[in-house]
């Protein structure tokens, strides 16, 4: 098999197949070794699939479609932007750190640390919020929805020159969609907590 994409799926999931056959001690966390290579290995190939048929007219629409999500959703994922400003193209890599330190702003807000927030705001954020604002908008949520009880899984999404983390927020009473932006330099540019579909 020439394509390398097809050579590295066929072969992983013969590995996750022998794996989930063989018995013996060190079969289950082989196996579940051969499972992450195998969903990397698939990860490429739809990328490289998508490719294709992006290559061959098909629009995010119908991408989005087939993959059972939006158009802009399917863009966002595996669409290849060129930046217009200097005609290369966008880096998609998600900074490190940055869904954690996202995490963590929601983490201080359940906590009521404002000034650790305020210390993360790009100059923009500072001017428009300070810590009796930020204080004012947590007692909002909790007003509507009661205690914070957990976060959900964050979805990272860069964009341009900022990256927006997107995490679940699970009250007592209800859920919200909090998010995070960040500049180039990792600094917060924007901050909201909205109720789902606002």
């Amino acid at each position: 098999m020439a394509d390398p994409v097809a050579r590295a799926v066929r072969e992983t999931a013969r590995r996750l197949a022998d794996e989930l056959t063989r018995s013996g001690a060190r079969s289950p966390l082989a196996a579940i070794m051969a499972a992450r290579e195998l969903s990397a290995a698939t990860d490429v190939a739809l990328q490289a699939a998508v490719d294709h048929a992006r290559a061959a007219g098909h629009s995010w629409q119908r991408i989005g479609d087939v993959l059972g999500t939006t158009r802009q959703a399917a863009f966002q994922r595996f669409g290849r932007p060129v930046d217009p400003r200097t005609g290369e193209p966008m880096d998609r890599e998600i900074p490190p750190g940055l869904t954690e330190r996202a995490l963590a702003i929601f983490a201080a807000h359940a906590s009521g640390r404002w000034d650790d927030l305020l210390e993360q705001l790009d100059e923009k954020m500072r001017e428009k919020l300070d810590a009796a604002r930020l204080a004012a908008g947590w007692a909002h949520m909790i007003g509507m929805f009661g205690s914070l009880e957990r976060t959900g899984e964050p979805f990272a999404l860069r964009a341009g020159d900022y990256t927006s983390v997107r995490i679940p927020l699970y009250f007592e009473a209800g859920e919200a969609d909090g998010r995070v932006t960040f500049d180039e330099a990792g600094r917060v540019a924007g901050l909201f907590i909205r109720p789902p579909g606002r």
